[in-house]
């Protein structure tokens, strides 16, 4: 594999030697783009303190994927993980989870996240295809300078002001999916947007977005067992397990075991649970409007006012899966920027509405049918009596889950279909499935350019440009009594906030040849000291084909609300903040539930194979139990080394730009599962974590101890050659070095080891024709999570686009497809499978 990427880039550097035709110099335009994310003032991405990629419509057209949102898969060091066919959630540099709050999304500076989970709904508040001018994408953390918990990254979406582009824009697109599906038909895709915007005179300006999306959703059906040890005492494996636990599978977890004392041997025994393509609504829409109004009062100044909603059905993924239903979001901003000034204001408000967890919806589903205590009574009676009776083993096991499983309610009945209904409302997960979440986030931001106006001379005599800002930010959340509680006050909202400010400094030498940055941030949250955050970089420009820049830098984030404030009840099992106000006491008393598993397996498998009673089992074992010694949160942090390489040849038509880094994290914030015995007397305490009945079960949320290395490094290039024919690939390397001490707790890394992609495109092969063919491989790697952990296989993807463009009437075509070969993969564990997707888009312009 190693040679096939040797060879894959050695392919590039040497290209040029095999182009027949010389392009003409002013037939080439330039490729300096310009960027604001890395150092919040413009500056050509060549000079850029840190790496950056940038993608611009020409690159967003030329793509095959359905919309910019889609087609930042493409972009050098970027990880994607599809929840589903509506919701994508991007990574870099390692540590992915599929609700990533260490990346960070901004809608023309303005965070459009999730308040509730601290990440976005993918493109719920995003600009349009029709709407979008350019997009930033900072690889590795950006939290020194926007302060935003931006630790592995950011993406800063860019939409287009109507007084650079006005009139009436309008694109449709119909595709379909689901092609040599094993769990679904074909399905239909419809895709509808609209932007109109208007100049009224040279100070006032409007626009306004329409979208509306909907189709049928990949289906997440892995049915691995996740707990295929479970009876390995007894020598009893895949369907004869009868703890037997596939990923995609729900209400047969841990916390819907129980260990049975059956013919004078200790099994394992499962309820049944539900497969997810049983329960879930599959049908998703996305609307999503906005409407923004322009003020110029002088050539050299702006206020915008911006109104953002959007409304979602959609599959997601964090600790469990979810069903968003109904769920709504807005944003109401307001930014003033001119030569010397930059302040925004913003206020985000969101409400789950009809969203259900997933996993909750299938073990309440079973427990409306026949509670635990009953229905395990039941599965021992039947498997008694058909010992008694002569059957074997593995028949009596099966007979006992079909006698116990009798009448349960099936899939597609209208008893099923009730129950749903009726739990989807319930907001408790214990005994309901409801997601009803409410919460509010107000933020305040600025900057001044100090040597702009205010220090002027300051910047001519010693040719440093000095930059500063702050920023304030508030979340508010409903306690609902189900995913938040007030822990002081239950009658009032649950109030989180922080506020923070940097200084930054850039000074140019060598004529211009040399630009040195540094810049220094602090933050205070409320249940935290001040986090301070520095950055120190320069940038070598001595030519087009000599750019170097090095940066060292250090980031951090604070806890999420979810992080903080969670108290939820699931399955037995309670999900609660690390703050102290949350977790009082828990941690002191509690036991590792590893541990707990530990010692009781042992004294299953003393019971099974050596003859001791019980009792004889629990003290033979009981050292095994190890007491909790995590404790309440703190702020998570990395520090990175990061060095680069960007260089433009033959005239520009070839660029190169190459990066590598080196980072070390801190204080990852990760859940410990614990048990606390419900008697704090040291005789009883191992008798009561052996019983579930006897003791309580919490998830915390807290620090890994550990200290983690990693590294990595990506490269992309860019040929063009023979009239508009353009050559691009990229490859991407991110490994885990090592843990100093690693506890476990750490989050899991999640990242392959390799990921490439190589293009060929030509926007007018003939007249008004386009095309763009592209390959991309991602490696194998181990995926780990609370609701899964397993071996994701390599995939291969191949994706294709046709153009034509007609000039005179303003319109353009495209027919495309992703995973053309419709070779179906998955990216993460218990996420969809991705089959092909294929489309026609009709764009009047």
């Amino acid at each position: 594999m190693k040679k096939v990427y040797a060879a894959f880039i050695l392919s590039f550097l040497f290209a040029p030697v095999f182009a027949q035709e010389p392009i003409k110099t002013d037939s080439v335009k330039a490729l300096n783009e310009i960027v604001v994310s890395a150092s919040r003032i413009p500056e050509d991405i060549i000079k850029s303190p840190i790496s950056i990629e940038y993608l611009d419509k020409k690159s967003i057209r030329n793509s095959a994927q359905s919309s910019y949102f889609d087609a930042l898969e493409n972009v050098k060091g970027l990880q994607v993980m599809t929840s589903s066919l509506g919701f994508k959630v991007y990574n870099s540099r390692g540590f992915a989870n599929p609700t990533n709050v260490r990346f960070v999304q901004l809608v023309d500076g303005i965070d459009n996240q999730a308040p509730h989970i601290g990440a976005a709904i993918a493109s719920t508040l995003t600009p349009t295809d029709l709407d979008i001018e350019h997009v930033e994408v900072i690889l590795g953390s950006a939290s020194a300078l926007w302060g935003l918990n931006a630790l592995n990254g950011m993406v800063n979406l860019y939409s287009l002001s109507p007084f650079d582009k006005e009139g009436l824009s309008y694109e449709q697109k119909n595709g379909f999916n689901h092609l040599n599906s094993l769990n679904a038909t074909p399905k239909f895709f419809n895709e509808s947007s609209m932007r109109y915007a208007k100049v009224i005179n040279p100070k006032w300006a409007f626009k306004a977005n329409l979208f509306y999306l909907n189709g049928y959703d990949w289906i997440s059906d892995n049915q691995t067992d996740l707990n295929p040890n479970g009876n390995s005492s007894l020598k009893l494996f895949g369907l004869d397990n009868p703890a037997i636990d596939p990923i995609n599978s729900y209400g047969n977890e841990s916390s819907n075991r129980r260990t049975l004392t059956l013919n004078g041997k200790r099994y394992s025994v499962a309820r049944t649970g539900y497969y997810e393509k049983e329960i879930a609504d599959f049908g998703i829409s996305n609307f999503k409007a906005d409407a923004s109004i322009y003020f110029r009062p002088t050539a050299k100044s702006e206020l915008v006012y911006t109104f953002r909603y959007g409304l979602v059905n959609n599959l997601y993924q964090r600790t469990n899966r979810f069903r968003l239903e109904d769920y709504r979001i807005s944003q109401n901003s307001i930014q003033y920027k001119d030569n010397t000034f930059q302040v925004r204001s913003y206020f985000t408000t969101e409400n789950t509405g009809n969203s259900y967890n997933i996993r909750s919806m299938a073990e309440n589903i079973d427990g409306a049918f026949k509670s635990d205590d009953v229905w395990f009574s039941d599965f021992t009676k039947s498997f008694n009596t058909s010992v008694v009776n002569g059957t074997s083993e593995v028949a009596a096991l099966k007979q006992a889950r079909l006698d116990a499983d009798k009448n349960r309610p099936q899939p597609k009945t209208e008893e099923f279909d009730s129950l749903i209904e009726k739990l989807r409302k319930i907001n408790n997960w214990d005994v309901g499935a409801a997601l009803q979440v409410r919460t509010w986030m107000f933020h305040t931001d600025g900057q001044a350019d100090l040597t702009k106006e205010i220090l002027g001379t300051f910047r001519e005599k010693t040719n440093i440009q000095l930059l500063a800002g702050f920023d304030y930010r508030n979340y508010w959340v409903y306690p609902d009594g189900n995913y938040f509680i007030n822990p002081t006050d239950e009658d009032k909202n649950i109030s989180y906030k922080k506020t923070g400010m940097f200084l930054q400094a850039t000074k140019h030498m060598w004529s211009e040849k040399l630009k040195l940055v540094s810049s220094i941030r602090v933050d205070k949250n409320q249940y935290f000291i001040p986090q301070v955050n520095y950055r120190l970089a320069g940038v070598f420009s001595n030519s087009p084909q000599l750019n170097l820049r090095v940066s060292y830098q250090n980031g951090y984030r604070f806890p999420s609300l979810f992080e903080a404030f969670s108290n939820v009840n699931s399955g037995g099992v309670k999900r609660v903040g690390g703050l102290r106000i949350m977790s009082n006491g828990i941690f002191e008393n509690s036991y590792f539930k590893t541990a707990v598993d530990a010692f009781q397996a042992a004294v299953t498998s003393a019971v099974n194979t050596q003859g001791l009673s019980v009792n004889e089992a629990i003290k033979l074992n009981a050292s095994l139990l190890k007491k909790n010694d995590y404790t309440y949160i703190q702020p998570e942090k990395v520090h990175s080394f990061e060095a680069g390489y960007k260089g433009y040849f033959l005239e520009k038509r070839l660029s190169v730009d190459v990066d590598f880094y080196y980072n070390r994290y801190r204080n990852f914030m990760a859940q410990v599962e614990v048990n606390i015995p419900k008697s704090q007397n040291p005789d009883s305490i191992a008798i009561y974590l052996n019983n579930r009945n006897t003791q309580s079960r919490y998830r915390l949320w807290t620090n890994s101890k550990a200290t983690v290395h990693t590294y990595g490094s990506s490269m992309s290039v860019k040929y063009r050659f023979y009239k508009s024919f353009q050559l691009l690939g990229n490859v991407s390397y991110a490994t885990l070095q090592r843990k100093d001490a690693g506890d476990g707790l750490e989050e899991a890394f999640n990242t392959p080891k390799w990921i490439s992609i190589i293009a060929l495109q030509n926007p007018d092969i003939v007249r008004n024709f386009g095309f763009s063919v592209s390959y991309k491989f991602q490696d194998k790697y181990i995926w780990q999570s609370s609701l899964a952990t397993g071996e994701v296989p390599a995939f291969h993807s191949l994706d294709f686009q046709l153009s034509y463009r007609v000039p005179k009437a303003k319109l353009s075509f495209k027919l495309a497809s992703t995973n053309t070969l419709n070779h179906y993969y998955y990216n993460f564990l218990a996420g969809p499978s991705i089959g092909g997707f294929y489309y026609v888009a009709i764009t009047y312009n």
